[in-house]
């Protein structure tokens, strides 16, 4: 069971208020065709009643698809004060006109953009959710120096160019924002903080189990799991592989994921990195 008492099936006042400020973490979590996880930011990611969710879409990317296909879905909600919410949701409907559109169209980020806008609003109905929780920075700082200590230990990994340079900085830096996924049983996709991954190689990463430990033993072992990670600065990363279970390294426990699959959802062009993909020539005109 994952480290919270309760599970609740609405939103609070309070929960509605800690909502509203425009700089926020919104991650969506879907399941592809193959019922495989995958995350994406998605910053106008709100509430705008005790049962129902929304976001604006402004760019294209996978969990578009996704979620037309499959209505399953996870969330996390982190403010900047780092408590977080977290949950299930089903999306409904979409809209193209309406309260949310204008409201999120009226915003800064939005209102003065030359180039982009909100195009089509996106509505989920709550199924459940945790809570506000705050970030347990204590027991993640101690697990970051656990995973560092196990990757000096863990040798060099697969040799195979899976994560790239820029990837590695991303996912290595100690302060940059990392998220675990995988379907539950239901068919849910279940988004847990893992700030204390790190790379090994170029082909897998590690992350001591210290923190949120009931939830990361839910993870089967051979399951696949989705990894996002994002810096301050906005640049991000997903990244999808094998878990291959926990193993302990000079008395720290660690699980480990071999990578293979990355995307770069960042727009203007949200593209797979790995497996490359080959050039297709253009003969229709």
């Amino acid at each position: 069971m994952p480290e919270h008492k309760r599970i609740y099936t609405t939103f609070s006042e309070a929960d509605l208020k800690g909502f509203e400020p425009e700089l926020k973490v919104g991650l969506l979590a879907t399941v592809n065709e193959e019922e495989l996880p995958h995350i994406t930011l998605i910053t106008t990611l709100t509430a705008n009643s005790p049962r129902q969710l929304f976001w604006g879409q402004f760019s294209e990317g996978l969990s578009k698809e996704y979620i037309r296909k499959n209505p399953k879905t996870g969330f996390l909600i982190m403010t900047l004060d780092k408590n977080i919410w977290r949950g299930k949701a089903n999306f409904t409907k979409t809209a193209v006109a309406g309260k949310e559109y204008t409201l999120l169209n009226s915003t800064p980020m939005f209102r003065y953009n030359a180039y982009f806008g909100i195009h089509t609003i996106y509505y989920l109905d709550l199924i459940e959710q945790q809570g506000k929780e705050p970030l347990p920075m204590g027991g993640i700082i101690r697990a970051a120096i656990k995973t560092l200590a196990a990757k000096t230990l863990s040798g060099k990994g697969s040799d195979k160019e899976v994560i790239n340079p820029l990837t590695h900085s991303l996912i290595d830096k100690v302060g940059n924002l990392k998220f675990l996924s995988f379907t539950g049983e239901d068919g849910y996709p279940v988004i847990i903080p893992v700030m204390q991954a790190q790379t090994v190689g170029s082909g897998s990463i590690i992350f001591s189990s210290s923190v949120y430990v009931k939830e990361l033993k839910l993870i089967s072992q051979d399951m696949v799991v989705a990894i996002f990670c994002m810096s301050l600065d906005m640049q991000t990363v997903l990244l999808r592989g094998v878990f291959k279970g926990f193993k302990t390294i000079a008395g720290l426990e660690c699980g480990r994921i071999n990578v293979d699959w990355v995307y770069n959802p960042m727009p203007p062009k949200p593209e797979q990195i790995y497996p490359e993909k080959k050039l297709q020539a253009v003969t229709a005109f």
